[in-house]
């Protein structure tokens, strides 16, 4: 495939408390990309902002016709992750019920016999991959979480960036944002950091937090979840203009 195939990419591994669920879809929404979010399938996602481009373009059309224009709506995803291990993204899918169970065994500090309806590992990574697959051949997107960074090392024009900062910060945001005290905030950091951590490590055999995986490190607690938004969006387009494809 010409690497001219290959659309503008984004992903952006997030740890708990540092606003992964606001800043991606809002770079997505900033780069005129579909956003692809942790706990849904990247065809849904796909299908879901093709259809959106359709659909405003049509109520354009149709504006411009009856000269009376109207604001078209933003894209929406039909799902949105919360910093945690929500109900969703344990339930919804194999992958989910994979990380539900690293985290319980996280908060014990061993590996437990998983349990019957899981998968084994390299099952549970091929649907990781496999689930990306639109991706790596090319589409376009700005993408949440599954081990992205690694799953797509290779893939050209994909900018990887890492969400993270020092863990009282991303508690004590966390807190106010999920409206939770301090040590039910930091119960959820540990568990949710450690069982996706986890996850990568098992599956991929990489730490997550190597800074070798990503082109830009960002702490959003020290510089604004706005600021963060402009910071990404910029870099992601000085990347891509560097990366235009042959």
């Amino acid at each position: 495939m010409a690497s001219t195939a290959y659309q503008p990419l984004v992903t952006i591994s997030a740890t708990y408390g540092t606003g992964g669920s606001i800043i991606a879809p809002r770079v997505a929404e900033a780069l005129g990309l579909p956003f692809i979010d942790r706990i849904i399938s990247a065809d849904l996602s796909q299908d879901a902002w093709r259809s959106e481009r359709s659909e405003r373009a049509k109520d354009s059309e149709r504006s411009e016709q009856a000269k009376h224009p109207k604001p078209s709506e933003p894209a929406q995803t039909p799902v949105r992750s919360a910093e945690g291990l929500c109900e969703g993204e344990q339930a919804t899918t194999p992958t989910g019920r994979f990380l539900s169970y690293f985290a319980r065994a996280a908060s014990v500090g061993v590996m437990m016999t998983p349990d019957a309806i899981l998968e084994d590992d390299d099952t549970i990574r091929e649907r990781t991959e496999d689930g990306l697959r639109d991706l790596a051949r090319g589409a376009p997107a700005v993408l949440l979480g599954r081990a992205g960074a690694v799953v797509l090392a290779s893939r050209p024009r994909a900018f990887h960036v890492r969400l993270d900062g020092p863990v009282e910060r991303r508690v004590a945001w966390a807190a106010a944002f999920e409206h939770l005290d301090l040590d039910a905030a930091k119960r959820r950091q540990s568990e949710t950091d450690r069982a996706r951590t986890v996850f990568v490590k098992r599956l991929f055999r990489v730490d997550p937090a190597e800074a070798r995986l990503y082109h830009l490190m960002v702490d959003p607690n020290v510089l604004g979840m706005e600021a963060t938004v402009d910071i990404l969006v910029s870099a992601a387009e000085a990347f891509f203009k560097a990366n235009p494809g042959e």
